[in-house]
């Protein structure tokens, strides 16, 4: 008895701990290279993404990060940056090949994400996220942020033509259903997903762009064009060029438009150039390449029209069927995506191909909310 007595008390005090302050975390760049290096070998950034994790470790108390199977090298990353353990979790099939979830750790009163994208498999995707927000709440879990870098469905956010669904909406209601109290996703294809979840779960719409506006920044680049692949991009290259302009003093950076006529979903009959290229390095820039058609043929109408060099940024890189082979044999200088959905041997043989690191910007994003500070002040 007295055994017993004596492990609660330890108990007790280890939760007690973990509750502790919330102390500041130093900002975090959106560039930062990520991964263990020799000692001897670490960058002045490496070295300060370490004191940042060892901070963090310290001010992190009462949060928990899960991750179901859609990216756990993403997961895994976030959890180094903020100096925790990502938590221990099972999420598997039955042999009928049901979801099977279990979590292997005390969550009650805590404060929980779960790192989730709902990217290909989609739909088994999808059901790991609902089945693990039920599991935490059924678990006395005190708060509940899904973490959804690549929010799926999101193509099909109004009705376009009779008889179809609004699917990025009916996505938003399972979700809300399970009992979730916040997301936080990467460039959702449209902003009006925020508004298809009830005022009581706010949704952080994070812009992937600053990411790229890093990369790019470090270019040399001749008269540089942002390019808006079609007319509904416009506001998200307007956005990349004045993130350029402001943090660069780049006072000569240009913006055009490509308008193209589809056939039907999927392909691209017609491209119209709107400003003018000749000469110039030219960025496109969107919020996901699919199989690449639209985007391969754009960077052939930017060159047809003078361009110096083309490039491309986009912050989902699904590269569904042909898609990572149309990059390759393109008319680009390089492609640049983020991690939001998880890599693959193709990917990564493809020498036009970057991908980069959203998780200094989401595990940022994370201990904010835990800390209770601004999620706006990281885009200033």
């Amino acid at each position: 008895f007295q055994r017993r007595q004596q492990q609660q008390q330890q108990q007790r005090t280890r939760e007690r701990r973990e509750e502790g302050g919330r102390g500041e975390m130093p900002p975090i760049a959106a560039t930062s290279p990520l991964g263990s290096a020799p000692l001897d070998d670490r960058t002045a950034e490496e070295v300060r993404l370490e004191e940042a994790a060892s901070k963090a470790k310290r001010h992190a108390g009462g949060l928990k990060l899960f991750s179901g199977n859609g990216n756990m090298a993403l997961a895994l990353e976030i959890a180094k940056i903020l100096g925790i353990n990502l938590g221990r979790a099972t999420v598997g099939r039955f042999a009928d090949g049901e979801v099977n979830v279990m979590i292997h750790e005390n969550v009650r009163g805590k404060d929980v994400y779960i790192l989730q994208p709902t990217c290909p498999p989609v739909n088994d995707n999808i059901m790991e996220l609902l089945l693990m927000v039920s599991t935490l709440n059924r678990a006395s879990a005190r708060r509940i942020t899904v973490v959804i870098p690549y929010y799926g469905y999101a193509r099909q956010d109004r009705k376009m033509q009779a008889r179809v669904p609004i699917s990025a909406a009916d996505v938003a209601r399972l979700l809300e259903s399970m009992g979730i109290d916040r997301v936080i996703a990467v460039d959702l294809h449209c902003g009006q997903i925020q508004g298809f979840f009830g005022p009581r779960i706010p949704v952080d719409n994070l812009d992937g762009g600053i990411v790229g506006i890093d990369h790019f920044g470090g270019k040399d680049l001749h008269n540089p064009v942002i390019v808006s692949p079609d007319a509904g991009g416009v506001y998200r290259a307007k956005k990349f060029k004045e993130g350029l302009a402001h943090k660069y003093d780049w006072n000569d950076v240009g913006l055009a438009m490509i308008i193209k006529q589809r056939a039907r979903a999927g392909t691209v009959d017609q491209m119209d150039l709107v400003g003018d290229v000749k000469d110039c390095d030219c960025i496109i820039v969107d919020d996901m390449i699919d199989t690449a058609g639209t985007l391969c043929k754009a960077a052939d109408v930017l060159k047809a029209k003078g361009a110096r060099r083309v490039f491309a940024f986009a912050s989902h890189g699904l590269l569904s069927g042909p898609g990572n082979e149309r990059i390759a044999n393109s008319k680009m200088e390089e492609c640049v995506i983020l991690n939001t959905i998880p890599s693959s041997p193709q990917r990564a043989a493809n020498e036009k191909l970057t991908e980069l690191s959203v998780a200094p910007l989401l595990a940022q994003t994370v201990f904010n909310i835990h800390a209770k500070k601004s999620i706006s002040a990281l885009f200033k």
